[in-house]
């Protein structure tokens, strides 16, 4: 697979601030973000504005980083994990007229360092992750989860803490 040339793909990279040693490769979507050092982002992603990812992160293939998300250093993020940041979505305002970005407010969500997030994981927005946190594969995260815990399922519960 071919990585992007992040200087002269301007399609595929507005306006984000990149790292050194960062690998991104084939259509992703990306912009108003930053994408920290030594970062490797996969096929298929979208980052929001606003949204940034730490040092020594992957991103994997068809994730979904959406304004608001705050990723920190060597986090891994699994195939196809989406993230939320507006708790009740709406199309249209009650006249009628289609919402705007002054119609609702971006809640923000964080993953800290060191955190893993399986694949098909969908995360609410306006929790935490904590430090060395383990999210299982297709759970759909909820509330804050502890540093060194491992949770999973719907909604994700604790299974146990990492030793």
């Amino acid at each position: 697979m071919e990585i992007l040339n992040i200087d002269t793909d301007k399609q595929s990279l507005k306006n984000v601030k990149v790292g050194k040693d960062v690998r991104i490769f084939n259509f992703v979507n990306a912009y108003g973000c930053s994408i920290d050092d030594n970062s490797k982002v996969g096929a298929f992603v979208e980052i929001q504005k606003g949204a940034t990812i730490g040092k020594n992160c992957k991103i994997s293939s068809h994730s979904f980083i959406c304004e608001g998300v705050h990723i920190a250093d060597n986090v891994f993020i699994g195939h196809n994990v989406t993230f939320i940041n507006d708790k009740f979505p709406r199309a249209a305002n009650e006249d009628g007229t289609l919402q705007t970005e002054a119609d609702w407010t971006c809640i923000e969500t964080f993953i800290e360092q060191g955190a893993s997030v399986g694949s098909s994981a969908t995360i609410l927005c306006g929790v935490t992750i904590g430090e060395k946190a383990i999210v299982g594969a297709g759970s759909v995260v909820t509330k804050d989860v502890p540093a060194k815990a491992i949770v999973a399922g719907n909604p994700a519960k604790l299974i146990k803490y990492i030793d």
